[in-house]
Protein backbone atom coordinates (compact mmCIF):
# COMPACT_ATOMS: atom_id res chain seq x y z
CA UNK A 1 0.00 0.00 0.00
CA UNK A 2 2.99 2.35 0.81
CA UNK A 3 4.57 1.83 -2.14
CA UNK A 4 0.85 2.18 -4.37
CA UNK A 5 0.64 5.70 -2.69
CA UNK A 6 4.32 7.20 -3.27
CA UNK A 7 3.68 5.85 -7.13
CA UNK A 8 6.48 3.20 -6.97
CA UNK A 9 5.95 -0.13 -8.07
CA UNK A 10 9.04 -1.86 -7.10
CA UNK A 11 10.45 -0.90 -3.18
CA UNK A 12 14.17 -0.29 -4.58
CA UNK A 13 12.87 2.42 -6.54
CA UNK A 14 12.55 6.38 -6.08
CA UNK A 15 9.83 8.47 -7.92
CA UNK A 16 11.59 10.74 -10.60
CA UNK A 17 9.50 13.61 -9.23
CA UNK A 18 11.98 13.63 -5.82
CA UNK A 19 15.03 14.92 -7.91
CA UNK A 20 12.87 18.36 -8.60
CA UNK A 21 14.40 18.98 -11.68
CA UNK A 22 12.78 21.22 -14.08
CA UNK A 23 9.65 23.65 -13.12
CA UNK A 24 9.40 22.32 -9.85
CA UNK A 25 12.80 22.99 -8.89
CA UNK A 26 12.75 26.68 -9.64
CA UNK A 27 9.20 26.75 -7.46
CA UNK A 28 11.38 25.62 -4.50
CA UNK A 29 14.15 28.36 -4.73
CA UNK A 30 11.41 30.86 -4.74
CA UNK A 31 9.51 29.38 -1.91
CA UNK A 32 12.57 30.44 0.43
CA UNK A 33 11.97 32.52 3.24
CA UNK A 34 13.76 35.93 2.46
CA UNK A 35 15.17 35.35 6.02
CA UNK A 36 16.94 32.44 5.01
CA UNK A 37 17.62 33.60 1.21
CA UNK A 38 19.24 37.05 2.01
CA UNK A 39 21.19 35.50 5.16
CA UNK A 40 24.66 36.42 5.10
CA UNK A 41 27.16 33.99 3.24
CA UNK A 42 30.63 35.29 4.45
CA UNK A 43 31.98 37.33 7.14
CA UNK A 44 31.99 41.11 5.20
CA UNK A 45 27.91 40.80 4.91
CA UNK A 46 27.79 41.05 8.52
CA UNK A 47 26.57 44.27 9.59
CA UNK A 48 26.77 46.11 13.00
CA UNK A 49 28.57 43.71 14.81
CA UNK A 50 32.25 45.48 14.22
CA UNK A 51 33.96 44.43 16.47
CA UNK A 52 33.12 40.26 16.52
CA UNK A 53 33.57 40.47 12.81
CA UNK A 54 37.27 42.06 13.04
CA UNK A 55 38.29 39.13 16.02
CA UNK A 56 37.17 36.42 14.21
CA UNK A 57 38.81 37.54 11.15
CA UNK A 58 41.78 37.12 12.77
CA UNK A 59 41.16 34.07 14.38
CA UNK A 60 40.48 32.67 11.30
CA UNK A 61 43.23 34.11 9.97
CA UNK A 62 45.76 32.38 12.06
CA UNK A 63 43.43 28.79 11.43
CA UNK A 64 42.67 28.24 15.13
CA UNK A 65 39.42 29.23 17.02
CA UNK A 66 38.24 29.21 20.57
CA UNK A 67 35.40 28.16 22.44
CA UNK A 68 32.64 30.91 21.35
CA UNK A 69 29.84 32.44 23.36
CA UNK A 70 27.28 34.54 21.36
CA UNK A 71 24.79 36.57 23.09
CA UNK A 72 22.58 39.26 22.69
CA UNK A 73 18.90 40.24 21.84
CA UNK A 74 16.99 37.95 18.54
CA UNK A 75 17.66 38.79 15.17
CA UNK A 76 20.90 40.47 15.59
CA UNK A 77 22.99 37.88 13.42
CA UNK A 78 24.32 35.42 16.33
CA UNK A 79 23.73 32.10 14.33
CA UNK A 80 24.50 34.06 10.75
CA UNK A 81 28.30 35.22 11.96
CA UNK A 82 28.88 31.62 13.51
CA UNK A 83 27.80 30.16 9.97
CA UNK A 84 29.57 32.39 7.66
CA UNK A 85 32.97 31.71 9.59
CA UNK A 86 32.43 28.37 9.39
CA UNK A 87 32.21 28.43 5.70
CA UNK A 88 34.77 30.76 5.25
CA UNK A 89 37.10 28.31 7.45
CA UNK A 90 36.34 24.78 5.69
CA UNK A 91 35.18 26.03 2.06
CA UNK A 92 31.77 24.65 0.41
CA UNK A 93 33.51 21.16 0.41
CA UNK A 94 34.32 20.33 3.96
CA UNK A 95 31.60 22.20 5.25
CA UNK A 96 28.59 20.07 6.06
CA UNK A 97 31.57 17.43 7.48
CA UNK A 98 32.96 19.67 10.06
CA UNK A 99 29.97 21.64 11.21
CA UNK A 100 26.97 20.27 13.34
CA UNK A 101 24.09 22.87 14.23
CA UNK A 102 21.59 21.75 17.26
CA UNK A 103 18.63 24.14 17.95
CA UNK A 104 19.10 23.21 21.81
CA UNK A 105 14.67 24.66 22.96
CA UNK A 106 13.96 20.98 20.96
CA UNK A 107 16.93 19.22 22.00
CA UNK A 108 18.01 20.17 25.28
CA UNK A 109 18.46 16.84 27.53
CA UNK A 110 21.07 15.25 28.93
CA UNK A 111 20.73 12.89 26.56
CA UNK A 112 21.06 14.30 23.58
CA UNK A 113 24.63 15.55 24.47
CA UNK A 114 25.71 12.06 25.79
CA UNK A 115 24.62 11.08 22.36
CA UNK A 116 24.57 12.90 19.20
CA UNK A 117 27.19 16.09 20.26
CA UNK A 118 29.63 13.59 22.56
CA UNK A 119 30.04 11.25 18.88
CA UNK A 120 30.25 13.90 16.70
CA UNK A 121 33.16 15.22 18.73
CA UNK A 122 34.77 11.99 18.91
CA UNK A 123 35.16 11.66 14.76
CA UNK A 124 38.45 12.08 13.64
CA UNK A 125 39.30 15.25 11.19
CA UNK A 126 39.95 14.13 7.44
CA UNK A 127 39.86 15.71 4.54
CA UNK A 128 41.96 18.78 3.01
CA UNK A 129 40.39 21.87 0.81
CA UNK A 130 40.77 21.43 -2.78
CA UNK A 131 41.15 25.39 -3.00
CA UNK A 132 44.98 24.80 -1.84
CA UNK A 133 43.77 26.78 1.25
CA UNK A 134 44.63 25.98 5.24
CA UNK A 135 42.26 23.79 6.96
CA UNK A 136 41.85 24.09 10.63
CA UNK A 137 42.14 20.39 12.40
CA UNK A 138 39.12 20.51 13.91
CA UNK A 139 34.86 20.52 13.92
CA UNK A 140 32.75 23.12 14.73
CA UNK A 141 29.18 22.09 17.19
CA UNK A 142 26.75 24.94 16.84
CA UNK A 143 24.37 24.50 19.72
CA UNK A 144 21.70 27.68 19.28
CA UNK A 145 19.45 28.65 21.97
CA UNK A 146 21.52 27.17 24.62
CA UNK A 147 20.10 28.96 27.46
CA UNK A 148 17.11 26.67 26.99
CA UNK A 149 19.48 23.40 27.86
CA UNK A 150 19.04 22.03 31.47
CA UNK A 151 22.08 22.33 34.18
CA UNK A 152 22.30 18.42 34.09
CA UNK A 153 22.85 18.59 29.86
CA UNK A 154 25.34 22.15 30.42
CA UNK A 155 27.10 20.02 32.94
CA UNK A 156 27.67 17.13 30.81
CA UNK A 157 28.52 19.56 27.65
CA UNK A 158 31.28 20.82 30.39
CA UNK A 159 32.86 17.78 30.56
CA UNK A 160 33.02 17.09 26.75
CA UNK A 161 34.24 20.47 25.52
CA UNK A 162 37.80 19.99 28.16
CA UNK A 163 37.93 15.88 26.73
CA UNK A 164 37.35 16.69 22.76
CA UNK A 165 39.93 20.12 23.23
CA UNK A 166 41.64 19.12 20.31
CA UNK A 167 39.05 17.80 17.83
CA UNK A 168 36.22 19.88 17.91
CA UNK A 169 35.15 23.48 19.35
CA UNK A 170 32.15 24.71 20.46
CA UNK A 171 30.13 27.91 19.32
CA UNK A 172 26.91 28.53 22.49
CA UNK A 173 23.93 30.62 20.81
CA UNK A 174 21.49 32.54 23.51
CA UNK A 175 20.02 35.64 24.11
CA UNK A 176 20.21 35.38 28.17
CA UNK A 177 24.26 34.89 29.19
CA UNK A 178 22.76 34.70 32.55
CA UNK A 179 21.21 31.25 32.26
CA UNK A 180 24.57 29.46 31.05
CA UNK A 181 26.56 27.80 33.55
CA UNK A 182 29.61 29.42 35.19
CA UNK A 183 32.11 26.27 34.08
CA UNK A 184 30.85 26.92 30.42
CA UNK A 185 31.36 30.64 30.06
CA UNK A 186 34.56 30.47 31.84
CA UNK A 187 35.29 28.06 28.84
CA UNK A 188 34.73 30.65 26.04
CA UNK A 189 35.73 33.80 24.60
CA UNK A 190 32.23 35.67 24.63
CA UNK A 191 30.53 38.22 22.47
CA UNK A 192 27.72 40.48 22.79
CA UNK A 193 25.80 41.43 19.73
CA UNK A 194 24.15 44.74 20.25
CA UNK A 195 20.52 45.54 18.65
CA UNK A 196 21.30 46.72 14.64
CA UNK A 197 20.92 50.69 14.11
CA UNK A 198 17.78 52.31 12.73
CA UNK A 199 19.77 53.33 9.65
CA UNK A 200 21.37 49.73 8.90
CA UNK A 201 17.95 47.74 9.25
CA UNK A 202 16.49 50.28 6.69
CA UNK A 203 19.45 50.18 4.54
CA UNK A 204 19.24 45.91 4.38
CA UNK A 205 15.45 46.85 3.54
CA UNK A 206 15.84 48.74 0.97
CA UNK A 207 18.27 46.59 -0.46
CA UNK A 208 15.97 43.70 -0.17
CA UNK A 209 12.96 45.53 -2.13
CA UNK A 210 15.27 46.28 -4.58
CA UNK A 211 16.49 42.38 -5.84
CA UNK A 212 12.35 41.85 -4.88
CA UNK A 213 11.16 44.77 -7.19
CA UNK A 214 9.00 45.79 -4.59
CA UNK A 215 7.50 49.27 -4.64
CA UNK A 216 7.61 51.15 -1.02
CA UNK A 217 7.34 54.07 0.97
CA UNK A 218 9.67 55.40 3.43
CA UNK A 219 7.18 55.77 5.44
CA UNK A 220 6.39 51.82 5.26
CA UNK A 221 10.24 51.16 5.71
CA UNK A 222 10.21 53.42 8.46
CA UNK A 223 7.14 51.75 9.95
CA UNK A 224 8.93 48.23 9.74
CA UNK A 225 12.16 49.84 11.51
CA UNK A 226 10.15 50.98 14.07
CA UNK A 227 8.00 47.62 15.18
CA UNK A 228 11.22 45.38 14.47
CA UNK A 229 12.80 47.34 17.24
CA UNK A 230 16.78 46.30 16.26
CA UNK A 231 15.36 42.25 15.36
CA UNK A 232 16.29 42.54 11.66
CA UNK A 233 14.77 39.10 11.72
CA UNK A 234 11.68 40.56 12.23
CA UNK A 235 11.54 43.02 9.60
CA UNK A 236 12.55 41.44 6.97
CA UNK A 237 9.61 38.68 7.92
CA UNK A 238 7.19 41.66 8.30
CA UNK A 239 8.68 42.81 5.07
CA UNK A 240 7.58 39.13 3.20
CA UNK A 241 4.14 39.38 4.56
CA UNK A 242 3.33 42.82 3.60
CA UNK A 243 4.67 42.02 -0.12
CA UNK A 244 2.57 38.83 -0.03
CA UNK A 245 -0.81 41.15 1.32
CA UNK A 246 -0.80 43.85 -1.48
CA UNK A 247 -1.51 42.13 -4.55
CA UNK A 248 0.63 45.17 -6.28
CA UNK A 249 3.63 44.55 -3.97
CA UNK A 250 3.50 48.02 -2.50
CA UNK A 251 4.82 48.22 1.21
CA UNK A 252 3.06 50.94 2.84
CA UNK A 253 2.45 52.04 6.40
CA UNK A 254 -0.62 50.56 7.17
CA UNK A 255 -0.01 47.05 5.53
CA UNK A 256 3.09 47.13 8.10
CA UNK A 257 0.67 48.20 11.00
CA UNK A 258 -1.43 45.53 10.46
CA UNK A 259 1.03 42.70 10.32
CA UNK A 260 2.54 43.77 13.18
CA UNK A 261 -1.00 44.22 14.62
CA UNK A 262 -1.78 40.64 14.19
CA UNK A 263 1.48 39.03 14.72
CA UNK A 264 2.89 41.02 18.26
CA UNK A 265 -0.40 42.11 19.45
CA UNK A 266 -0.47 41.85 23.29
CA UNK A 267 2.86 41.10 23.61
CA UNK A 268 4.33 43.87 21.53
CA UNK A 269 1.54 46.10 23.48
CA UNK A 270 2.80 45.15 27.00
CA UNK A 271 6.55 45.12 26.32
CA UNK A 272 5.58 49.13 24.83
CA UNK A 273 3.94 49.75 28.49
CA UNK A 274 7.04 48.18 30.19
CA UNK A 275 9.20 50.70 28.05
CA UNK A 276 7.02 53.55 28.81
CA UNK A 277 6.65 52.71 32.71
CA UNK A 278 10.82 52.53 32.93
CA UNK A 279 10.99 55.84 31.30
CA UNK A 280 8.19 57.18 34.11
CA UNK A 281 10.03 55.82 36.82
CA UNK A 282 13.11 56.85 36.43
CA UNK A 283 11.34 60.66 36.35
CA UNK A 284 9.45 60.21 39.84
CA UNK A 285 10.69 61.42 42.97
CA UNK A 286 11.00 57.85 44.79
CA UNK A 287 14.96 56.79 46.34
CA UNK A 288 16.98 54.48 45.24
CA UNK A 289 15.65 51.51 46.75
CA UNK A 290 12.12 52.04 45.82
CA UNK A 291 13.38 52.28 41.85
CA UNK A 292 15.36 49.34 42.02
CA UNK A 293 12.87 47.40 43.37
CA UNK A 294 10.48 48.52 40.39
CA UNK A 295 12.67 48.19 37.51
CA UNK A 296 13.87 44.34 38.68
CA UNK A 297 10.29 43.41 38.61
CA UNK A 298 9.95 44.97 35.19
CA UNK A 299 13.25 42.90 33.98
CA UNK A 300 11.45 40.27 35.50
CA UNK A 301 7.75 40.23 34.21
CA UNK A 302 9.90 41.34 30.61
CA UNK A 303 11.56 38.09 30.52
CA UNK A 304 8.17 36.10 31.69
CA UNK A 305 6.51 37.88 28.49
CA UNK A 306 9.04 36.54 26.23
CA UNK A 307 8.82 33.36 27.52
CA UNK A 308 4.71 33.23 26.84
CA UNK A 309 3.22 33.90 29.89
CA UNK A 310 0.02 35.22 30.25
CA UNK A 311 0.17 39.33 29.45
CA UNK A 312 -2.47 40.33 32.19
CA UNK A 313 -0.99 38.47 34.89
CA UNK A 314 2.00 39.83 34.46
CA UNK A 315 1.02 43.52 33.64
CA UNK A 316 -1.01 42.84 37.32
CA UNK A 317 1.56 41.74 39.24
CA UNK A 318 4.40 44.57 38.03
CA UNK A 319 1.65 47.11 39.15
CA UNK A 320 0.84 45.64 42.73
CA UNK A 321 4.80 45.96 42.87
CA UNK A 322 4.73 49.61 41.75
CA UNK A 323 1.76 50.65 44.04
CA UNK A 324 3.43 48.63 47.35
CA UNK A 325 6.87 50.26 46.22
CA UNK A 326 4.96 54.13 45.72
CA UNK A 327 2.91 54.16 49.06
CA UNK A 328 5.86 53.30 51.10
Amino acid sequence: MQAFLKGTSTPGTRPLKEKGTGTSGEKKQKSVPWVEKYRPKCMEDVVFQEEVVAVLKKTIEGADLPNLLFYGPPGTGKTSTILAAARELYGPELYRQRVLELNASDERGIQVVREKVKRFAQLTVAGHRTDGKPCPPFKIIILDEADSMTNAAQAALRRTMEKESRTTRFCLICNYVSRIIEPLTSRCSKFRFKPLANQVQEERLLDICDKENLKYSKEGIAALVKVSEGDLRKAITFLQSAARLNTDNEITESAVIEIAGNMVDEGYAATQIINQLHEAIIEEELNDKQKSAITEKMAVVDKCLVDGADEYLQMLSMCSVIMQQATE
